[in-house]
């Protein structure tokens, strides 16, 4: 199969953030197919979908592979079992969440697997990482850049580049 780039979004609300993120992006650079080109900084974001859980640190890797989509999942399920993900409660707290964003310009909607990643363009914790990697990726389904998804988006003040979270202190 020839070389493809896909974007990998990354998560993690549990533990040590920022040490779960790095060693995921280690893990899938060490299999055969995936080269990690580039790798956004680092955010802090209000939680989705459930309020009630810490605040993640978010990032997207930019890669380069060789592996099919459902196998570049399995590489993504594989190093999220192996860094204690345990699916629980969707939208709830975890060691790391590994999402496949975008895969080339591809399309696809099977049982196991949605790409692009379904609901990443009303997500400011995806897009605004994405500006920085590539801020005229165009969505292959929305026919939009990023840059435009971003000034589409309601709220992007929840999203934080790691560090600069304003905390309450009263």
């Amino acid at each position: 199969m020839s070389d493809k780039i896909a974007y990998i979004g990354i998560g993690s609300n549990l533990g040590d953030r920022l040490g779960y993120i790095q060693q995921s992006v280690t893990m899938l650079s060490a299999f055969d197919g995936i080269e990690v080109l580039e790798t956004s900084g680092f955010y802090e974001t209000e939680p989705y979908g459930f309020k009630e859980q810490n605040w993640f640190v978010n990032a997207i890797i930019k890669i380069k592979t060789t592996l099919p989509p459902i196998d570049l999942l399995h590489a993504c399920q594989s190093v999220e079992e192996k860094l204690g993900r345990v699916r629980e409660k969707k939208w709830g707290p975890r060691t790391i969440d590994l999402d496949i964003l975008f895969y080339d310009n591809l399309v696809m909607n099977s049982d196991i697997l949605t790409v692009p990643h379904p609901g990443m363009s009303d997500r400011a914790y995806c897009i605004v990482p994405m500006l920085e990697l590539d801020e005229n990726f165009v969505h292959p389904v929305l026919k939009k850049t990023m840059l435009q998804i971003h000034s589409d988006l309601e709220s992007v003040d929840e999203v934080f580049l790691y560090g600069t979270r304003p905390v309450n202190l009263n």
